[in-house]
């Protein structure tokens, strides 16, 4: 007789048991196994969708971070020419000197905290904080040369293929199809715009080869920059920490530079509103924006997102500076958007956010 309450107990109570029957006492033939949902089926494939929209709203949170931040640094050059009794080392060292400063500042408290961590990851600090010293002298002094749009176009086209093969190597990271593809766009507008005719400029082939050359300088200095910071972040270290060591670090290195070329920048009430809006706008705010943007999409991604800057910086040379754009760098321009709604509407990648990296990292040291 028991065994027979057993037998009844698991027909009843077996995955067969159809809803119907649990829910109402009644007892119907069970369905063969194999086309049998278990109940938590459905759940699954809610979590799977919310997860999946999730990541879509975080990439495209920092997709918008980084736009925003080429967008301010566009305005960069454009700016810079309002102060043309300043030289390009003045302002470059002003910009991330100051806005530098200003971000280890405001990272203190983060930065006594993580004071362990960033000790132990000391050489990618210094990396990245020489880095970011030889970046904006690089920068302003290739626009300075080159002129406002082949300059920032140089530096920010070539940043992208430098920071992959950062990841390629070092990090053993493939690259996708769709980045290599952007990526090829970028640099494919970026080379129609340097041999666009621009009119108004007051540069000559030797002057222009020195801006490309420091061009792909600030390109590799920028890449390995944003190399850096990401890595930390990797490694555990909070955005603001990673953030703040690294440009905190090379704004110091940076102020001796500022001492002697700066003398200018405060010489009439234009030229220190030229230096402080760069330092406050697109090197402060830019690069909060920025570092933010880095904990949602990889460094790849994050340089080949700033071609939009020498776009930006195009634009402003045509209306604001005078320069006279052709079509060929008009089509140039166009490639620049085509690279860029081919990286933003990509599907999220399988990367593990560095976000969710950090957090796992902190607990360990913790622990």
């Amino acid at each position: 007789m028991g065994r027979l309450t057993r037998l009844f107990t698991d027909s009843h109570a077996g995955a067969g048991r159809s809803p119907l029957a649990a829910a109402g006492g009644r007892h119907e033939p069970c369905r063969p196994r194999g086309i049998t949902r278990a109940p938590h089926a459905h759940r699954n494939d809610r979590r799977a969708a919310d997860h999946d929209s999730g990541v879509n709203r975080t990439r495209l949170a920092g997709i918008g971070a980084i736009l925003a931040t080429a967008a301010l640094w566009g305005t960069t050059g454009t700016a810079a020419t309002f102060a043309p009794d300043a030289g390009p080392l003045a302002i470059g060292a002003a910009a991330l000197g100051i806005g530098g400063l200003l971000q280890a500042v405001i990272a203190v408290p983060s930065l006594r905290r993580a004071a362990v961590l960033l000790r132990t990851h000391a050489r990618v600090v210094l990396l990245g904080a020489g880095a970011v010293a030889a970046y904006p002298l690089a920068f302003y002094s290739s626009m300075h040369l080159a002129g406002v749009a082949i300059g920032s176009v140089i530096s920010l086209a070539s940043a992208p293929l430098f920071s992959g093969l950062f990841e390629l190597v070092i990090d053993r990271r493939p690259l996708g199809a769709r980045w290599l593809a952007s990526a090829a766009l970028g640099i494919a507008g970026g080379v129609l715009l340097c041999f666009a005719e621009f009119h108004g400029t007051a540069t000559n082939g030797p002057a222009t080869a020195s801006g490309i050359a420091l061009g792909l300088v600030a390109g590799v200095t920028y890449a390995a920059y944003s190399w850096a910071a990401q890595r930390l972040m990797g490694a555990g270290v909070p955005r603001s920490a990673a953030m703040g060591s690294v440009f905190g670090g090379g704004g110091l290195l940076l102020m001796p530079v500022l001492l002697i070329t700066g003398a200018p920048l405060i010489a009439s009430p234009a030229a220190f509103a030229v230096a402080s809006y760069i330092a406050l706008v697109p090197m402060f705010v830019g690069y909060v924006l920025f570092g933010y943007g880095l904990t949602k999409v990889p460094a790849s991604t994050a340089t080949t997102l700033t071609l939009a800057e020498p776009a930006v910086a195009a634009v402003l040379a045509v209306v604001i500076v005078g320069e006279r754009l052709s079509a060929t760098g008009w089509i140039g321009m166009s490639l620049f958007a085509a690279a860029l709604l081919l990286l933003s509407t990509a599907s999220a990648p399988e990367v593990q956010n560095t976000s969710n990296r950090a957090d796992t990292a902190r607990r360990r040291a913790e622990g």
